[in-house]
């Protein structure tokens, strides 16, 4: 599986290009904002011929879903997230003011699939297992590929730092066992790619992580 990387948006968001050599691909936390980041991604979808079968949100922060209208607009797919988060899609614009973006003039498409734990979404020959992880938003997500070894897990966890908690619907007791139970319990060796910041491992983080390090 290739995984290509982009920071987007006023926050540095990663959005991430998931593909195969079917050729068919996801894009998750597309977070384009300005026109040269949505350019940018359009032309590498393009120019490497995918076919985007998915547009999926590990939760639904207004940073993480900048370019969801984007992408629905120009791939015909529709955002797909956990339910628990959908509310958030009303206090997007409150939410952006606490950073000092203003979005009130984002279309904001409405969420097309549901998704929750186990569930498991399909492109190409991969298999990303969704893992529901709330602490950081209520419908957090995890999307772990077990044959590929690497879990995309949003703002649950960073390197050497976990998703704030003092948001709405966020709590922290809930977020560091969810981190715990079903994170720490992959291999030491999976890779991790956050939502924000540099790359890690399970075993990185299990070790070094100062709010859930064991």
């Amino acid at each position: 599986m290739k995984i290509k990387i982009f920071e987007f948006g006023p926050l540095a968001v990663n959005t991430y290009v998931l593909s195969d050599e079917t050729g068919e691909c996801v894009i998750i936390d597309p977070a384009c904002w300005y026109p040269h980041e949505k350019e940018t991604l359009f032309n590498y979808i393009v120019n490497n011929n995918l076919t985007v079968k998915h547009l999926l949100n590990t939760h639904l922060h207004f940073d993480h879903i900048l370019g969801n209208d984007f992408v629905v607009s120009k791939f015909g797919v529709k955002p797909e997230a956990h339910a628990a988060d959908e509310y958030l899609l009303k206090k997007l614009s409150t939410h952006s003011q606490m950073f000092g973006v203003d979005i009130s003039h984002l279309s904001v498409p409405p969420l097309g699939i549901y998704l929750k734990e186990n569930d498991i979404v399909s492109f190409g020959n991969q298999q990303l297992h969704v893992i529901h992880i709330p602490g950081h938003s209520a419908g957090s997500l995890v999307f772990y590929n077990k044959a590929a070894n690497c879990a995309f897990v949003g703002d649950v966890l960073f390197n050497g730092s976990i998703g704030r908690t003092d948001f709405i619907g966020g709590d922290y007791n809930q977020l560091v066992e969810g981190i715990k139970n079903k994170l720490f319990v992959l291999p030491d060796e999976t890779v991790v790619y956050p939502g924000h910041g540099p790359v890690t491992t399970i075993g990185n983080e299990k070790k070094y992580n100062p709010f859930v390090g064991i």
